[in-house]
């Protein structure tokens, strides 16, 4: 006997696009759309009503309540709920609040249906998704990864590595506030980021945190 399908719920104010997705992953015998939402207030009305969902793919700019705020919720309200998030923009401050957010992925609105699939595959099997560029020899991948994570770790201080997970917090804390939890001057904490930006490799805020979940510094 097949097991059932996962349900997937769909969030997006573009009700073309939601409709096509709905359409796409209906037409599989893995996945069932059980919420259409076109923002986050109208997903929490169908949760807090009973929807049981797997997999929230969630548009980043939307009305009322945005992609953000929604990933927020889902993380700390409903754990057993993963998010991909969805979006046209490409930089990576977008990426890097997601990330911050909560988001087990990160997809462009101008994938193909393939990608789209397997990154929805990877988020329900391992948990996240990593481009299929990355999965073609898994082995060498977990191999290559774990050697430039011990790399990339091996150079920051103990007081660089908190740094970065405090700037890393889903409050977003300013400058003064990291410091003020490190219990230490501006200036120190300043040093504290000169120095894990040049042994990052990184320029800004939204690139350090990029960096801190690629490598595991944070979840």
């Amino acid at each position: 006997m097949a097991p059932p399908p996962i349900p997937i719920a769909l969030i997006d104010d573009h009700n073309l696009f939601r409709s096509v997705l709905a359409q796409m992953l209906d037409g599989t015998t893995h996945y069932k759309v059980v919420v259409e939402a076109e923002h986050g207030g109208e997903y929490l009305r169908a949760v807090k009503n009973g929807a049981k969902v797997a997999v929230a793919v969630v548009d980043l700019h939307m009305p009322i309540m945005d992609g953000y705020a929604t990933i927020a919720w889902i993380r700390a309200n409903t754990p057993g709920t993963r998010a991909i998030a969805l979006t046209f923009e490409l930089g990576e401050e977008a990426m890097a609040r997601a990330l911050q957010a909560g988001a087990c992925g990160f997809l462009r609105k101008n994938i193909g249906k393939h990608e789209f699939l397997d990154a929805l595959n990877q988020v329900v099997t391992v948990g996240h998704y990593h481009s299929p560029s990355e999965l073609e020899d898994a082995d060498a991948l977990r191999e290559e990864h774990a050697r430039k994570k011990s790399d990339a770790l091996a150079q920051l201080t103990e007081r660089e590595l908190e740094f970065i997970r405090w700037v890393c917090d889903e409050e977003e804390l300013t400058h003064e506030q990291v410091a003020e939890r490190m219990m230490v001057h501006r200036r120190t904490a300043d040093g504290f980021r000169e120095g894990a930006y040049e042994k990052c490799g990184v320029k800004t805020k939204a690139g350090l945190v990029v960096f801190a979940h690629k490598w595991g510094i944070v979840h």
